[in-house]
């Protein structure tokens, strides 16, 4: 008996230096009926809330890796636009007409390049938990009609249709209407 206690107890040991080496993988088993099962439960919910956090931690990078991948990616795409129309611009040859067309080309990519650096930076403070908002019952429902009634024009441009079935009921939730 002394000796299986021994043997549980190495046991034990050896799944601390596990998980102290960071080997969150595999669960501590045990003899039936030893004296340490208690133990050994305890230190396998231990192994297993760490691992669930690895595995959370390890999501989270890929999703900001991938976060940062796609915003670098919007981020160029009108800057390389803003780039192509300025040189544009420096042609000798061009007409009043080019020159108007260029301008408000260079208006509307800047100004998606402006909106693009504002949603970046609210992101950036609302991840840091740096924000303030200003939080209300609304009512879900009537805010998504107003939205796409705001929209109607440019998914119009888009040639997007949007259908929505929407209750007519209240859902009402505690929003920032801004955010």
């Amino acid at each position: 008996r002394q000796r299986r206690i021994w043997q549980d107890f190495g046991a034990v040991a050896g799944q601390l230096e596990s998980i102290r080496a960071g080997e969150v993988e595999s669960d501590l088993t045990l003899q039936e009926n030893s004296d340490l099962s208690g133990l050994a439960d305890d230190l396998n919910h231990i192994r297993q809330g760490l691992h669930q956090a690895v595995e959370e931690r390890t999501h989270s990078e890929r999703m900001k890796v991938e976060l940062v991948t796609n915003m670098s990616h919007d981020l160029k795409t009108p800057l390389t636009a803003i780039i192509t129309y300025i040189n544009l611009l420096k042609e000798k040859d061009i007409t009043p007409e080019q020159r108007e067309e260029y301008l408000n080309t260079l208006e509307r990519k800047s100004l998606r390049l402006k909106s693009l650096i504002e949603d970046l930076f609210e992101f950036s403070k609302a991840s840091s938990q740096n924000i303030t908002l200003n939080i209300m019952d609304l009512d879900i429902m009537n805010l998504l009609k107003q939205v796409a009634f705001e929209m109607s024009d440019k998914l119009g441009e888009a040639g997007l249709d949007v259908r929505m079935n929407l209750t007519e009921e209240k859902v009402i939730l505690p929003l920032d209407s801004q955010k």
